[in-house]
């Protein structure tokens, strides 16, 4: 506990300022820069190097609700992260471990968010702050250092992140007979790696691509921050492929991607999905599989044309989780499969596309 107290008295006066005017003060750990964003949360117990890394949490300010982090630091080489660096626009944590052991880590977490230039609070009532999260929904906000206020915060989910986080032309990853084409609207590296370890080919292309003279076997819809609906090219170029019989795997954004395709509506949860013990029903059957989850959208059931069907929901709210077409090899999940961090039980959907191919 001394420990704690040393770190609060030698570090700046920090605090997360929410757009309905309340405030959270705390000490800053990271770049002592201030930052705007979508206020979100992760109940998460471990995995920070992973969620700071995922690009669809691009725009966003997270909130930790685990209260110990930092405790394991930061992890030497790239292969454990999910993109080339951290994607949030700050970090907000209840109790900051300045000193890490892990036989792995090479850095504090401290350390790398002030090489990325990522602001971090420590010190706030996370509980608190989660609870008002979760009654009123996910809000914009701003972390202050040193009392210097932005005047104006901006809603990120208006800009098409998509395009500000995916790749920016066309990558060969893995070697193989069959060719999948990956629509990188975000693209976490492990559901690449989950594709290359089951022997194919995998052609990473940007989020607006024109794959319409393109040789491939299959295509898959990545994840990705943001509202669908901004992914217009995308969105048009699928409703071509959906003409066709080639299978196509979408998740998470690529699983509203692909409903909006189709001719279906999405929307915007209150608070979102971010976890890694979200209960998903596979529909019809009484399993019950627990995933890794990261949207803050998701798609409207109502809106699904009579040639596609519910494939998963989430047993919490019973929201859409996955969605199949009824006769073609299209199919798409809400959640992540290739996990990291969280559960594996739903790794097995890698298998069933690559078997479609």
């Amino acid at each position: 506990m001394g420990d704690f107290f040393m770190l609060m008295k030698n570090h700046k006066s920090a605090k997360l300022v929410l757009e309905d005017g309340s405030e959270f003060e705390g000490k800053s750990f990271g770049c002592n820069i201030s930052n705007d964003g979508e206020v979100v949360f992760n109940t998460g117990m471990v995995g920070y190097p992973e969620s700071l890394t995922d690009p669809s949490y691009a725009g966003q300010i997270l909130v930790c609700t685990y209260p110990l982090i930092g405790n394991y630091g930061v992890p030497k080489g790239k292969d454990k992260f999910e993109s080339d660096g951290i994607k949030v626009r700050g970090l907000i944590v209840s109790e900051y471990i300045d000193e890490y052991s892990h036989w792995q880590a090479e850095k504090s977490l401290g350390e790398w968010l002030k090489e990325e230039k990522i602001p971090a609070i420590f010190g706030i009532d996370t509980r608190a702050l989660t609870k008002k999260l979760r009654t009123k929904g996910v809000m914009l906000g701003q972390i202050v250092i040193n009392g210097k206020k932005m005047e104006k915060i901006e809603d990120p989910n208006l800009r098409n992140l998509a395009a500000e986080v995916c790749i920016k032309k066309p990558k060969i990853n893995g070697r193989g007979k069959k060719t999948v084409l990956l629509l990188d609207c975000g693209v976490k590296e492990n559901i690449i790696r989950s594709l290359v370890k089951r022997g194919v080919k995998v052609k990473q292309v940007p989020w607006n691509y024109d794959f319409s003279q393109e040789k491939y076997d299959g295509i898959l819809l990545s994840n990705g921050p943001g509202d669908p609906m901004m992914c217009t090219t995308t969105i048009l170029n699928i409703k071509k492929a959906l003409t066709e019989n080639k299978p196509i795997f979408g998740i998470c954004l690529g699983n509203q991607i692909m409903a909006l395709a189709s001719g279906a509506k999405t929307y915007k949860l209150k608070f979102g999905h971010r976890a890694q013990n979200q209960p998903c029903l596979m529909e019809g059957t009484q399993r019950c599989y627990l995933t890794t989850q990261n949207h803050g959208f998701a798609v409207r059931e109502k809106t699904l044309g009579n040639e596609w069907k519910i494939w998963f929901r989430n047993a919490n709210d019973n929201t859409v989780e996955g969605i199949r077409h009824k006769k073609k090899p299209f199919m798409a999940v809400q959640f992540h499969p290739e996990s990291t961090p969280g559960p594996e039980d739903t790794e097995f959907l890698f298998d069933e596309f690559v078997k479609q191919l």
